[in-house]
Parts: C-alpha cells; sequence; structure tokens
C-alpha cells in the first residue's frame, strides 16, 4: 500500500472554511523547511510572510513578504498577525511564548500546545507513551543523583542528552562506563537532562503524517533514515521493511497528530528493532528532512500537505508514483557535489540558497526516482549510485 488517508480521528477546528486564493500565510522561521513551504503555497495560490531574526534566509528569498525582527519583539508580532489570516512555524524551536503571543491574534496551526510537548524530551516521552506509541526506557535528570539513579535502573550503554535544544546529533552524550557520567553531565546543557537507555536498532524508520482542520489524516509511506556524524545523509522511500511494520509506523504517526488535535503536517521517527518492534523517538510537528522526497515522488509534497492543513483545503492523496532515494547535500562537501548533481539528468536536485557552506550544513538535497517497487530488488551497492 502506498500511502493512506484516515477518516476523521478526532474533532474538527469549528468555524474553519478554506483560505481564499490571495490569501497570506505566515510562517515563523526562514530555514529551507519555510522556503520549501512559501513554494508549495505558492502553487496553491497563497502567498506568504515570513518572520525571523537573520534577513535573507532562504525562506525569505523567496517569500511575499517578511519580517525581520526576534521572537521575542511583540510590536513586530503583533504587525506579522494583522498580515497574516494563519500563522504556522517550519522548526521547533520558535519559542512557545512566540506562538502564544501570537494566538489571540492570529489563527495558529499548529497550536502552542505542540509546541511545548516537543520542545522538551520528557514532556515529550510522556506524550508518545499516552499516545500508544511505545518508548525506550527513560529516567529524568535534574541532578547528578538523579543520573547515577538513572544508571542504575536503566544500566549501560546509555544516551544522555539535552531536553531542549538538541538536534543533528547536538546536546547528546554516550555513557558507555559509570565514569564517562561525571563529565557528561557537566558538559551538557541546558539543563535539566533525560537518561535514555541505548537502543540497539536494526534501522531508523520515520512516517509523516498531515492532518487537516476536518479531523482527516493522510500518511505518507514509512521511509528508511541514514545518518552520517549523527545528521540525515539518506532516506529510502519506502522503507525496506516487513509490511505490518511499515503499517505500524503510519499508524503510530496518525495517532499522535490525532492526540495532538494537530492540523499540520508532523513526522515521528522511529527505531526498529530486530524483533519488528518500532519505539517512538523523537517528533518533529512540521515538514522533516525525511519527507523531501515527496516533493518528487508523490502529486502533493509534504509541504504542500502542511499547506492545504493550515489553510483549510482537504488533503492531497500521498500516494507514491516513484520510489526514491533521497541523498542530503552537507557542508562544502555537499556544495562542491552541486555541480555533477545539477548536472545529472536523473536525479531532482533542489539548492536551498543558504549564504554558507559550513561543515555539517544542509545546503540542498538531491532525489532519484525509481520504478515503483524497485527499491526492494537493488543491491546495496545501487541504492546511493550516482548520488
Amino acid at each position: 500500500m502506498s500511502g493512506a488517508t484516515t477518516a476523521a480521528s478526532g474533532p474538527a477546528v469549528p468555524g474553519t472554511g478554506p483560505l481564499p486564493p490571495g490569501a497570506t500565510i505566515g510562517i515563523l522561521g526562514g530555514g529551507q523547511l519555510g522556503r520549501m513551504s512559501a513554494m508549495a503555497a505558492a502553487r496553491l495560490g497563497y502567498r506568504c510572510h515570513v518572520f525571523a531574526p537573520d534577513a535573507g534566509s532562504p525562506g525569505m528569498q523567496i517569500a511575499a513578504a517578511t519580517t525581520v525582527a526576534p521572537y521575542e519583539d511583540e510590536a513586530a508580532l503583533r504587525r506579522f498577525a494583522a498580515a497574516a489570516d494563519v500563522v504556522t512555524f517550519e522548526f521547533e524551536n520558535v519559542p512557545a511564548a512566540t506562538l502564544a503571543a501570537l494566538a489571540p491574534l492570529a489563527p495558529c496551526r499548529p497550536g502552542v500546545e505542540v509546541l511545548r510537548v516537543c520542545q522538551d524530551r520528557v514532556v515529550e516521552k510522556e506524550f508518545l507513551e499516552r499516545a500508544g506509541v511505545p518508548v525506550a526506557p527513560w529516567r529524568p535528570v535534574r541532578s547528578p543523583e538523579e543520573l547515577e539513579a538513572a544508571v542504575a535502573a536503566i544500566g549501560l550503554p546509555a544516551v544522555l542528552k539535552t531536553t531542549r535544544m538538541g538536534y543533528d546529533g547536538r546536546g547528546q552524550a554516550v555513557l558507555r562506563r559509570a565514569e564517562d557520567a561525571e563529565a557528561a553531565y557537566a558538559a551538557l546543557e541546558p539543563k535539566p537532562l533525560v537518561l535514555e537507555a541505548f537502543v540497539p536498532f536494526r534501522a531508523e524508520v520515520s512516517a509523516i503524517a498531515a492532518r487537516g482542520a476536518d479531523g482527516v489524516a493522510a500518511v505518507f509511506d514509512a521511509v528508511e533514515n541514514r545518518h552520517r556524524n549523527h545528521i540525515l545523509d539518506v532516506s529510502l522511500a519506502p522503507a525496506r521493511v516487513p509490511d505490518a511494520v511499515a503499517a505500524t509506523a503510519r499508524g503510530h504517526a496518525v495517532r499522535v497528530a490525532a492526540e495532538f488535535d494537530l492540523v499540520g503536517v508532523l513526522a515521528l521517527e522511529m527505531f526498529l528493532l530486530p524483533d519488528g518492534t518500532l519505539l517512538g523517538n523523537e517528533i518533529a510537528p512540521r515538514p522533516h528532512n525525511s519527507g523531501h522526497w515527496t516533493i518528487d515522488a508523490c502529486l502533493a509534497s509534504q509541504f504542500e500537505q502542511h499547506v492545504r492543513a493550515v489553510a483549510g483545503l482537504p488533503l492531497a492523496d500521498p500516494a507514491r508514483h516513484h520510489d526514491a532515494v533521497m541523498a542530503n547535500l552537507i557542508g562544502p562537501e555537499g556544495l562542491a557535489a552541486w555541480p555533477r548533481v545539477v548536472g545529472d539528468g536523473r536525479l531532482a536536485a533542489h539548492l536551498y540558497g543558504k549564504a554558507e557552506a559550513r561543515p555539517g550544513r544542509k545546503l540542498g538535497h538531491a532525489t532519484r526516482l525509481l520504478p515503483l517497487g524497485s527499491l526492494a530488488d537493488l543491491a546495496e551497492a545501487d541504492i546511493t549510485a550516482g548520488l
């Protein structure tokens, strides 16, 4: 089964008709996710107004209007809300207080509760458990004494993480020996922290679900993700896992969206264990790097689904028309590969317009399209051929 749409999975948002063509979608954040969301919005006849602290950010380069201001600038936020028919965000580290300040002034989709949950790993894990998604054993860590008790309860190896602001491998340390704990606790900021059991996973799988204002959900096929230096390197769509595992992954993503009463798109990252169990890892309440393949392999991308949801439009069919392999272009090495990638007529090439090619920075991506059903038969050496 390629993609899936479900009936209403919770209450609809009251009084929500579709935004008319020409309406303005306000986007908090100016990164590449905002850029690609604005491009999808333009395809549907909407304008986008990007609010971010950095002038010339990727999203601002193609937005119809921009506001350059700190997220805490209340006067700028009021002007932004007055200019937007609906507000969304492109990354979850926008301060929750910013969205809370905007909520009385303009519809915010997703809402502030989604940010509150996803900005704190402890709250996020409690949320996943409440939604029926199993997670690895974990303990909150607010002091060296709590860390000692958590290590005793969970065992080693384990991963010590910040509860806030960590991404792409930042804000975490692997504890392999009891002697590692003191230095790791001292080095990681901000506190409090969380200790998680080290999971001997077979693969990382993610699924992206969209949920509209009417409560209808649509979920893309689950994908398999491969990382390099803790940064997503390659995504394979669909994931090369048993059908039952793929269906479970999609079901988990839909349940999380329903538990949030989400209007928008979210990605759920999961660990696949050798016995076929999926453990929830992180929620990204916006379009996600592992869904970039949808731009070229589906009728409507994850970005269009997000725009459709926040604008009150019906969701599109999430089915694939191709299998796909997506590779990130990261840092100076990725930029150096751009002439080859853009010159290869077999690849769909995307560059984000970032001014500086810093190490570890995602500068673009390339997607290779394959006939439906063919990815499963590719030899390992052929999966990333040409990427």
